[in-house]
């Protein structure tokens, strides 16, 4: 929408300002150990103080300074990290081998006994972490190796111990008061050296790093709420890389500093199956046949979106090869002047304009259409109580272990906590439960394509768009990661030309 670009553009003085403040040091600077350091303009400040247990965690691993047991490939399969392999030793129990010769940044090694302290510190915190919301989980040594027990059959144990929330660090890190502190207790590429609460961090290459030597010297991360700075970062030069660029500033950047990355999150359309008009499967239906997506990502989000074809998008790419067309849908139904209730959050900027384009949709396919838009914390409780006829939502749908059952459980079965369709479907849920039982692999895909297929052939959800991140690379630095998960960024790679 070019309305956007002046408001862009009338902020850049603003911008100006603020990046006096955040970047003091010249761009590509060098380290004392040889390399350009990388400076790093991030969205969100820390929230928990680093805290490896809360969302803090992602930013220690996109910094590689913090790094887990196990890694994800691009298809979600589990991959070795500081464990070099693992078997399932029953139905509950996993054993691990994990690597030799890693250090950590305060000189300590990684041992069996390390791993076990860090796992059962996670099991305790409170907050807990999120990858282990529903999950009795015990570490223990046995030999030489790490042994990980769950209380019921966990097919998913590998993928879930990938999660930056259970990130392994020296026992240094753990204070007797159960604070955790990231400085200086890692193993990865990177050094954590010094945290300036919610304003920058300083990250030194770590000499002796098991793997391959940062090409870097250090990261120099300053954390930059406002999305106009962080653009105005990478025109300046002020900033190597920039994440989430808002879609506004985008046509301001030079072309070659822009990378848009397909995000595991789905712009969705959900519908009151339980009262009022869209109890009617036929009239939602309706609403299936009405909704142009071509139109939204033209022109709410520039064409920096994906159409959506399904529930999960191009962020999971097996998804897009397995999917089929989906047979045995309701016919659509009229509206017949249908009053209903259309919500929506200003939290996230587009949605209030996507509303509007669903609610012109809607009326020209023949409903009356009342809006209601409130921030996200004003709304919820509403949102849940099943108080609005249709409801707009940016869900994610995958969660850290890179799954998607956990989100389909959790909005579309009878006993979803997050079921705002007030889906109850016996097919549905019969088909989560098989993708939730389902062991990894090709398997596990295959029945969760299945579970999708069976959610929308209900439309009790109209998937609209998948979005995208957009990521600001200087055309001076070299590999740098795009993970649609937002787990890597900076790695070994990663340097200043």
């Amino acid at each position: 929408m070019h309305h956007r670009a002046p408001l862009a553009a009338a902020g850049l003085t603003a911008a100006s300002i603020l990046l006096a403040g955040c970047f003091a040091q010249s761009a590509g600077e060098s380290g004392t150990s040889g390399g350009a350091r990388i400076k790093l303009a991030m969205m969100q400040p820390p929230r928990s103080g680093l805290s490896p247990f809360s969302d803090d965690a992602f930013k220690l691993s996109r910094w590689s300074t913090a790094e887990t047991l196990v890694t994800l490939d691009d298809g979600g399969d589990a991959r070795p990290g500081l464990a070099t392999g693992w078997r399932q030793t029953s139905d509950t129990a996993w054993e691990f081998t994990l690597r030799q010769g890693v250090s950590f940044h305060d000189g300590s090694a990684l041992t069996p006994a390390v791993a076990v302290n860090t796992l059962t510190r996670a099991t305790k915190a409170v907050p807990k972490p999120r990858i282990l919301d529903g999950v009795a989980l015990t570490a223990a040594v046995q030999g030489d190796k790490l042994v990980v027990t769950t209380g019921a059959p966990d097919p998913l144990l590998p993928q879930r111990l990938s999660s930056p929330q259970l990130s392994i660090l020296a026992e240094s890190a753990y204070a007797a008061d159960g604070k955790v502190t990231p400085v200086g207790t890692g193993s990865g590429p990177f050094r954590l050296v010094r945290v300036d609460g919610t304003t920058s961090a300083t990250l030194d290459r770590h000499e002796g790093y098991w793997g391959e030597k940062a090409k870097a010297a250090g990261i120099d991360v300053s954390f930059v709420p406002d999305g106009t700075a962080r653009a105005a970062a990478i025109r300046a030069g002020e900033a190597h890389i920039a994440e989430a660029v808002p879609v506004s500033q985008a046509a301001l950047l030079d072309a070659r500093t822009i990378n848009e990355v397909p995000m595991p999150r789905t712009n969705t359309l959900y519908l009151n199956t339980k009262s009022g008009p869209f109890a009617d499967p036929a009239v939602r239906a309706a609403v299936r046949e009405a909704i142009d997506r071509d139109q939204i990502v033209g022109t709410v989000y520039e064409k920096r979106a994906d159409v959506a074809k399904g529930l999960l998008g191009p962020a999971l790419p097996w998804t897009v090869q397995g999917r089929k067309e989906i047979t045995g849908r309701v016919a659509a139904g009229r509206a017949n002047g249908a009053t209903i209730t259309l919500a929506t959050f200003t939290d996230r900027a587009e949605l209030p304009e996507v509303a509007s384009l669903v609610q012109q949709q809607l009326q020209d396919a023949g409903f009356r259409v009342n809006q209601v838009v409130r921030e996200y914390a004003h709304i919820e409780q509403d949102m849940l109580a099943g108080r609005f006829d249709a409801f707009i939502l940016s869900r994610a749908t995958v969660l850290d272990s890179g799954d998607p059952v956990a989100y389909l459980k959790s909005d579309f079965t009878c006993g979803g906590s997050f079921n705002i369709a007030r889906l109850c479907d016996e097919t549905v849920d019969r088909a989560v439960r098989e993708a939730e039982a389902a062991e990894a692999g090709d398997r596990r895909r295959a029945a969760i394509l299945a579970a999708e297929a069976a959610v929308l052939r209900t439309d009790a959800a109209i998937p609209m768009l998948h979005e995208r991140v957009i990521q600001g690379d200087a055309t001076s630095v070299t590999g740098s990661v795009k993970d649609p998960r937002e787990r890597a960024l900076i790695t070994s790679a990663t340097h200043v030309k």
